[in-house]
């Protein structure tokens, strides 16, 4: 029988959430990520460089032997959490966790990239449409012959990569390459959401170095997908309970009618609501990366679950974030339109809700 596994946060944890909250509340407020968004530059790599070397957030789920912090994807659900509360825009989720997990999946076959993709001093991107679901085909959208030749779109964090993990499709089947940027040619397009700007690459004959091919390149592209769409689920507790947080002070502060708009009992059946869900999703979250970290047989149950539930509770408590606030809700002063904006926009990342729904049927064997 298998042990159910402690959903509870521990002490290291909980001191790893205060060193990243704390810095990202000194290096990223909301004041300077709504500035950050109207530039060409929405990344901060003074930002980054502090949380992934300094930190050492970029490493957390990679082993020792391979220069990482030898922790696991518990702790990487943490910084998630974190990152989430504060819609900062880093490349987490395409470096620390994408990228960092298809090397994990080749072990020492990685090509020496994770040392340096875990100390910080480089990062990576997994160039797949974010919106890559897992258990999808092996991309066939660039092809391998001699070089590297195609497009692939709408890839996150690219921008900020000085390497990318190419998957394409060879002579012998697929393939994983590693590739320098400056040999892609990488073009931003319009995203939802500005903390996590998109970009289309091509390649026209890029040269790269060949990491895996055949079922290695294939098993490590489902394992990147499955493990960002568990700690995606993270991030998006992390947004929700942010959301539900600020709600909750204001409620508190404005008053109309002489007594604060929170002791209005629609507003408070509103935000009881909210916190329901929001307590389902910390646990199914929580689940799915104990499950990733210790390779459980319900990995792709946990993961499709908290995938499903956590992104529409993200949603959830944005919306309810925004129209809570009132009018001051609506202005682009006001951080709630960032919130809401990446509760979308992760709803659709890395798989949809009713594609995690419709993944999860055969998964516990119900026909749809």
């Amino acid at each position: 029988m298998t042990a159910t596994p402690d959903l509870l946060y521990s002490a290291e944890q909980d001191a790893l959430r205060g060193g990243v909250r704390d810095l990202l509340a000194e290096r990223s407020p909301h004041t300077a990520v709504l500035d950050r968004i109207e530039t060409d530059t929405p990344y901060d790599p003074g930002l980054w460089h502090a949380l992934a070397a300094q930190i050492g957030v970029a490493g957390l789920a990679v082993p020792e032997k391979h220069g990482g912090a030898g922790a696991s994807w518990r702790e990487t659900a943490v910084v998630a959490e974190e990152l989430g509360r504060s819609v900062a825009p880093t490349p987490f989720l395409g470096s620390a966790v994408l990228a960092t997990a298809a090397l994990l999946a080749l072990g020492d076959d990685a090509g020496g990239l994770l040392g340096p993709l875990a100390a910080g001093e480089t990062t990576a991107a997994l160039v797949l449409p974010l919106s890559t679901p897992p258990g999808a085909p092996f991309p066939d959208a660039v092809r391998a012959d001699g070089a590297l030749t195609g497009r692939m779109t709408s890839v996150a964090d690219v921008l900020a990569a000085g390497t990318l993990l190419v998957p394409a499709a060879g002579p012998d089947g697929p393939a994983l390459f590693a590739v320098a940027a400056d040999q892609a040619s990488v073009t931003p397009v319009a995203s939802l959401d500005p903390t996590r700007p998109l970009a289309d690459v091509a390649f026209d004959a890029a040269s790269g170095e060949l990491l895996a091919s055949g079922a290695g390149a294939e098993r490590a592209v489902a394992a990147a997908v499955t493990a960002g769409a568990s700690m995606l689920a993270s991030e998006q507790l992390g947004l929700a309970e942010q959301c539900l947080e600020s709600t909750v002070a204001y409620v508190k502060e404005r008053h109309q009618f002489g007594r604060p708009v929170g002791s209005f009992q629609a507003l408070k059946h509103r935000l009881a609501d909210v916190w329901v869900s929001i307590t389902l999703a910390r646990a199914a979250a929580r689940y799915a990366a104990a499950c990733l970290s210790s390779c459980a047989a319900d990995t792709a149950i946990a993961t499709a679950v908290a995938a499903s539930y956590c992104g529409e509770t993200a949603v959830h408590a944005a919306e309810e974030c925004l129209q809570l606030h009132g009018g001051i809700g609506f202005t682009w002063e006001h951080p709630a339109h960032l919130y809401l904006k990446r509760a979308k926009a992760d709803a659709l990342a890395l798989g949809a809700p009713h594609r995690h729904r419709a993944a999860l049927a055969p998964l516990v064997d119900l026909t749809l």
